[in-house]
């Protein structure tokens, strides 16, 4: 018998639900520090995932939730250059 795989799950940042990981953006920090968004999902690094969504972006930034997954300090620059390429992207 043949068993089907289940999608992998992630949680968002922002809203922490459980959703499939191809619902979801990709945020990595790379080794040399760099924070950025990653749309294929591959980039090396440590990754978290965040919704679709644009309040889940908006939450991002107000609660700074990149700085506590990581973390690091996280200036924010970062956050407006996520911010741009989500919406750009979407």
């Amino acid at each position: 018998m043949a068993q089907t795989k289940k999608p992998p799950l992630r949680m968002c940042l922002a809203c922490r639900e459980m959703k499939s990981k191809k619902e979801m953006v990709r945020i990595v920090k790379n080794k040399d520090g760099a924070i950025f968004l990653d749309f294929s999902g591959k980039a090396a690094g440590r990754g978290a995932y965040i919704c679709n969504k644009k309040e889940c972006v908006e939450k991002l930034r107000k609660q700074r939730l990149i700085h506590k997954a990581f973390s690091s300090d996280v200036p924010m620059e970062v956050y407006d250059r996520i911010e741009e390429e989500f919406l750009a992207q979407s």
